[in-house]
């Protein structure tokens, strides 16, 4: 193909393409810009033409195929990075719409102020996208086999987790807002911002299971490596505290004690250590 006159080029291209074939193209020649063009990825070589250049999508610097594989990799890392994100983000999303519902049919109090869902907002779309998006490229994403260009971002398996999650989170809240109305009295502050500490601790357990979200690794695993993730955790954790302490009737919040936080925080994080479980058991079976 390389001593192939450029129409020829351009035209076995066209009937890969006809066959729902994925085409990629490299090149660095002007007689290779109709196919660089019209292959669904163009690869230029740094040291070729212009006309190569402007018609490719990508150009390699080093003129390294080494550098393709790279961009895989990232590509495909990247892509796994925004489904966790969006496992994290809908998780919090069915959670939070089942209180808003399950609050407005039983017709007390909305367990979550405005400004308490701001917060979880903040939590999950600015600071949960850069503690995810952080998180270092994988070479065990290159033994995937590719993905269809027709596939949806949210697989199967993956709503049925953010479902599944959004459901037990929805059923422990509701439980700890049940128990607190059966004395027949109202909430209390108190009690709300026990509930409020719980939906939000809820959340930053299943950060860790978005950070292992599509691999059976541990959420540990190289987590030394992950600054961003260990910055957000903390900065989570430190601020929740400083809401509930003091957030006063800005945030209709009163201090917890210790043992409270404690209790929360322990409770709580059974979400973690379920997920730990269920991906121990899945590495036991791939080495079977």
């Amino acid at each position: 193909m390389s001593r192939a006159r450029p129409g020829d080029k351009q035209r076995l291209v066209n009937l890969l393409q006809k066959h729902d074939a994925v085409v990629a193209v490299t090149g660095d020649g002007t007689n290779d810009a109709p196919a660089l063009n019209h292959a669904h990825v163009g690869l230029s070589l740094g040291s070729g033409t212009s006309v190569a250049k402007e018609a490719s999508d990508m150009t390699l610097i080093d003129d390294s195929f080494r550098s393709i594989v790279n961009a895989v990799m990232w590509g495909r890392s990247l892509y796994r990075n925004i489904q966790r994100f969006l496992f994290f983000q809908l998780v919090v999303n069915v959670t939070a719409l089942l209180l808003v519902l399950c609050g407005s049919i039983i017709g007390t109090e909305m367990p979550l102020t405005v400004t308490q869902i701001l917060w979880v907002n903040i939590i999950m779309d600015t600071f949960a996208a850069l503690a995810l998006a952080s998180l270092p490229p994988s070479e065990e994403v290159m033994k995937e086999k590719p993905r269809k260009r027709s596939d949806f971002i949210i697989t199967r398996g993956m709503a049925k987790g953010i479902v599944f999650c959004g459901v037990v989170f929805f059923a422990i809240l509701l439980a700890l807002l049940l128990h607190s109305l059966s004395s027949g009295a109202d909430l209390q502050i108190h009690e709300l911002s026990i509930f409020f500490t719980t939906f939000v601790m809820l959340q930053f357990w299943n950060l860790f299971n978005a950070k292992s979200f599509g691999s059976n690794h541990s959420a540990f695993h190289d987590f030394s490596h992950d600054n961003g993730l260990l910055l957000v955790l903390l900065f989570i954790l430190v601020g929740q505290w400083l809401i509930v302490t003091f957030g006063g009737r800005m945030f209709r919040t009163e201090p917890l004690s210790a043992t409270e936080w404690i209790t929360i925080i322990g409770a709580t994080s059974v979400v973690m250590w379920v997920g730990e479980i269920w991906r121990g058991i899945k590495r036991l079976r791939c080495k079977k």
